[in-house]
């Protein structure tokens, strides 16, 4: 059943990476959108379940938030060391390192991948909480799509590389679903990757996407794509619960 729900995550994310690829003419409304369903998936969804499964405390603060706070300082260290290599072959920090887009949309595939693995843990508790779970699963997996194939193409990566990696996103969660057939995950060690990734994405979304969004197109329209992608991520975690 998990499987077989997940082949729906796997639709929902080619659906939202083909969103992105027709809209690139727009290009700073998708950097816009995508940054505002980042930050809607890191402060309504992923944070909170990150509290929630990983509740223990590390010297009075909670666990999930210390991984929060990890999470988002390697994906600063990591795009500093990637610039300052680029800047060492002849190129400048400011340009968009390939890397780093490829870097983050392989974190994507990492976290569905994980929400494959959330479905089929659910499922192990009882099939209420395994519907509940694959429905936000589901529905959020658009942004996932969007996401992956923006963050791929907009640090300077081929078309085609922006494909594979939506692809691979679109097919972890199946793969994630179909190992919870051999194996039952710790709800804590789900938690604390949560944290850790939640943190990684709020980074590129207030650090990366949409400074970018805003710095030839400083539109109303893009600040409004920003709130309405934080908008359908609270309307999707609103409906799942």
């Amino acid at each position: 059943m998990a499987v077989f729900v997940a082949l729906g995550a796997f639709l929902m994310t080619l659906f939202g990476g083909w969103v992105a690829l027709r809209v690139t003419d727009r290009r700073h409304l998708v950097l816009g959108l995508a940054g505002g369903l980042m930050l809607g998936v890191v402060g309504l969804d992923l944070l909170p379940e990150a509290l929630e499964a990983a509740d223990g405390e590390v010297f009075g603060v909670p666990q999930a938030l210390l991984l929060f706070v990890g999470g988002f300082l390697v994906a600063h260290l990591v795009e500093r060391l990637l610039a300052g290599r680029q800047a060492a072959h002849g190129g400048t920090s400011a340009e968009r390192v390939p890397q780093v887009g490829l870097t983050a949309a392989g974190a994507m595939v990492g976290h569905s991948l994980m929400d494959g693995i959330a479905i089929g843990a659910a499922f192990q508790v009882g099939e209420g909480m395994g519907t509940t779970v694959a429905l936000a699963v589901v529905t959020h997996d658009f942004a996932d799509g969007f996401n992956t194939y923006t963050l791929t193409s907009v640090y300077g990566n081929a078309r085609r590389k922006a494909v594979a990696m939506l692809f691979a996103d679109a097919l972890a969660p199946v793969a994630g679903a179909a190992s919870t057939l051999l194996f039952n995950l710790p709800e804590e060690l789900l938690g604390s990757y949560l944290g850790f990734f939640g943190g990684a994405l709020l980074y590129l979304a207030a650090a990366e996407i949409l400074p970018e969004a805003h710095h030839e197109h400083p539109a109303r329209s893009t600040l409004l794509c920003t709130v309405a992608g934080v908008a359908f991520i609270w309307l999707v975690v609103g409906i799942a619960h």
